[in-house]
């Protein structure tokens, strides 16, 4: 699951969920569908947890998610993904994609820790400037 969101001051900012679609029992898809508009496209979806940070567990990363929805991909793509985001210097704000999987430029480990991925994503973008402007 993915999302872009535009933030005042500060532009696109991408979020990642990997995970899996599941199937609900019908009785359970029912109730959750009639809390909500049902004429609405829908896709159960649990993310991968890692049990740290915004993927502890289900509720963790639905309360740091921007909003409700996002857009669903077949397979897993976060890798691919924050590769893109790297290269069009959009901040990656939360993803579950692991460790060995991911690759940004080389530079990117000059704009902070290892143990602090997300701080340095942000700095770096913000340190190149977005390839693309937003204010135009």
């Amino acid at each position: 699951m993915i999302r872009i969101s535009i933030v005042k001051g500060q532009g696109p900012v991408l979020q990642i969920a990997e995970g899996y679609s599941v199937t609900l029992d019908p009785k359970q898809q029912k109730t959750l569908m009639e809390r909500t508009n049902p004429e609405w496209p829908c896709t159960w979806f649990t993310p991968r947890l890692t049990g740290k940070g915004f993927f502890k567990d289900v509720y963790s990363v639905m309360n740091a998610w921007a909003a409700n929805h996002g857009a669903i991909a077949y397979g897993h793509i976060g890798a691919d993904l924050i590769t893109l985001a790297s290269m069009l210097r959009i901040p990656v704000a939360m993803h579950n994609v692991p460790e060995e999987k991911v690759f940004q430029p080389h530079c990117w480990g000059l704009f902070g820790a290892s143990d602090d991925p997300t701080g340095a994503d942000y700095r770096a973008c913000a340190n190149f400037g977005p390839l693309y402007a937003t204010n135009r």
